[in-house]
């Protein structure tokens, strides 16, 4: 028979463990650490606790050739070698062990090589990788054949579609053409991307590759769009404050009106307003007038 002391403390002990259980999992969730005892949860521990971005490196190398998580390793890995501008290297971490990654997951490793990429100035490379990502869609297998997915940002899961996915991808191929100062065959990437799914920040970028190409009254039709609040996006303060400086700078770029417009507006005034004559000057009058008699 159990005395009750004992059962006092077997209860004391059990609600010790019961609140050690809680910290920890408010611990993991806070940090957003997965709970465990592997390579990777090490390396997550060691890149969101500890803030130590070379031994999470370390770590997720050994997760990734331990075959512990190597998806999300491989993406961690990449993001964190990215801060520490470490881009060339990621790249080739992802290109040599995606081919242990599920196919579902080929997607999303692509998409971080997009940004690599960016990031590092290889401008050919990514334009290739886009578009091969939109031949896809063209052929339906993007998202496993689902017309949306499920994708994260800052912590938060939202849906997309495909055709917001569709829009993005042509989004980031205009940004790649005005790299290559290929402004006639970005703009035509931008006005596809906003007829799929228009949004501010393509519009602003629009505005730009407009702007290079001294089409100053197209683009302030575009901008004005934004600051109109007529474009998805644009109730947002910093895409309204992108476009009034672009808006500002074409009034930099365009030449104030010459004296010779002036001078023919005045024309149109006089011509409007004042008696009708002949618009030649006096002298000619004359000399006309002189033919006349002559000529009898």
């Amino acid at each position: 028979m159990v005395s009750s002391s004992s059962k006092n403390k077997m209860v004391m002990m059990m609600s010790s463990s019961s609140r050690h259980n809680e910290k920890d999992q408010l611990f993991h969730i806070l940090h957003k650490v997965p709970q465990g005892d592997t390579p990777y949860v090490k390396a997550k521990h060691a890149q969101l606790v500890e803030k130590d971005p070379e031994a999470a490196i370390v770590l997720f190398w050994k997760a990734i050739n331990a075959g512990d998580r190597v998806e999300s390793a491989l993406k961690d890995m990449a993001v964190v070698m990215k801060q520490l501008n470490r881009t060339a290297e990621a790249i080739e971490a992802i290109k040599s062990f995606r081919g242990r990654c599920p196919k579902q997951a080929q997607e999303s490793l692509d998409n971080v090589l997009i940004d690599l990429y960016k990031k590092c100035g290889k401008v050919d490379e990514q334009i290739e990788l886009l578009k091969r990502k939109l031949r896809l869609i063209y052929r339906g297998e993007i998202f496993n054949g689902k017309p949306t997915k499920t994708a994260r940002s800052h912590g938060k899961k939202f849906q997309v579609s495909v055709q917001q996915e569709t829009s993005r991808l042509l989004g980031n191929l205009g940004w790649a053409y005005m790299q290559k100062s290929n402004y006639l065959t970005a703009e035509v990437v931008y006005r596809k991307a906003q007829m799929i799914d228009p949004d501010a920040n393509k519009a602003c970028s629009l505005g730009i590759c407009l702007i290079k190409q001294g089409r100053y009254d197209d683009a302030r039709l575009v901008l004005e769009e934004i600051s109109q609040r007529k474009i998805p996006g644009s109730e947002e303060i910093r895409a309204r404050n992108r476009a009034a400086e672009l808006l500002m700078e074409i009034n930099t770029f365009e030449p104030p009106p010459s004296d010779g417009d002036f001078l023919n507006g005045l024309q149109l005034l006089v011509n409007k307003w004042g008696p009708a004559r002949s618009k030649r000057l006096p002298i000619f009058e004359e000399i006309s007038s002189f033919k006349d008699q002559l000529a009898c």
